[in-house]
């Protein structure tokens, strides 16, 4: 059965694309069908993270308004066979998405896709809206920070509120993937630590995602981390976050790329 799943915040700047392009190669290197979808219109990141600019010829916007079929904008990862992206238009407005068009477009990936990944743009206006709207999961990316937090727990309340499952009386299943963590830092007190990030937004962890210089060079190479550089810190927790999202219980860690050594979360198990 296909899940539909967004990756959300209320805040720019956490890590939603790189996470959505890692969770989306770390999912189909299992053999899953995958789709990673871009709603940031007007934007569009989500190709260059994947290495897959130059091979944009129609998007979402062109599918939403039947200007093209969705198998013309699909564009097929070269590297694994099993992951696909439909980008987003970096020229067109959020207002040509229209609520009938995201339907139908969601509806065509079921039928092709396990998973249909939507990464969203930040906020909770109508951009965020459309990605939430077919979610049957949530990733919820956070920063170990005030602000990103409290912007985290709005995106909370809009998952319950304005999505399909929500309109049903049902809910979302939500995760927390918490990036650019530290525990040195958050030692220190310049950061939250996880367990203050648990207590504030009380939904269940998905992953950890250490600060490390390799999500960033991943991205300017255009390859998602968990492809790049699979035995690095990221990406091992990214692997680790999709194995969750699969349904396996894996313990909780948080990988350091010092000698490999995994620092444990005082025995938290993903929920």
């Amino acid at each position: 059965m296909t899940k539909v799943l967004v990756v959300t915040s209320g805040k720019g700047g956490v890590g939603k694309t790189t996470s959505t392009a890692a969770l989306g190669a770390a999912l189909a290197q299992t053999g899953q069908n995958v789709v990673v979808v871009d709603f940031d219109v007007g934007l569009r990141n989500l190709d260059l993270v994947l290495g897959a600019e130059r091979r944009v010829v129609y998007d979402l916007i062109n599918v939403v308004q039947g200007e093209a079929k969705l198998a013309q904008a699909l564009i097929r990862d070269k590297r694994i066979e099993t992951l696909s992206l439909l980008p987003a238009s970096q020229t067109r407005d959020k207002d040509a998405l229209t609520e009938e068009g995201v339907d139908r477009v969601i509806s065509e990936l079921r039928e092709k896709f396990d998973w249909i990944i939507c990464d969203s743009p930040a906020g909770i206006e109508r951009g965020p809206t459309l990605a939430m709207r077919h979610a049957d999961v949530a990733v919820v990316v956070t920063n170990p920070e005030v602000s990103s937090v409290r912007d985290s727990d709005r995106i909370i309340g809009v998952l319950d509120s304005k999505t399909l499952k929500a309109e049903k009386g049902e809910h979302v299943e939500k995760h927390l993937l918490l990036t650019r963590y530290d525990v040195t830092r958050a030692e220190r007190g310049e950061m939250l630590k996880v367990e203050d990030v648990l207590e504030i937004l009380s939904i269940p962890l998905i992953g950890i995602i250490p600060e490390s210089d390799e999500v960033l060079r991943a991205s300017n190479l255009g390859t998602p981390v968990t492809i790049s550089n699979p035995t690095s810190a990221p990406a091992r927790a990214y692997a680790d976050a999709a194995r969750r999202l699969r349904g396996e219980t894996v313990e909780i860690t948080i990988p350091s790329d010092k000698k490999g050594l995994f620092n444990k979360l005082f025995g938290r198990r993903a929920a």
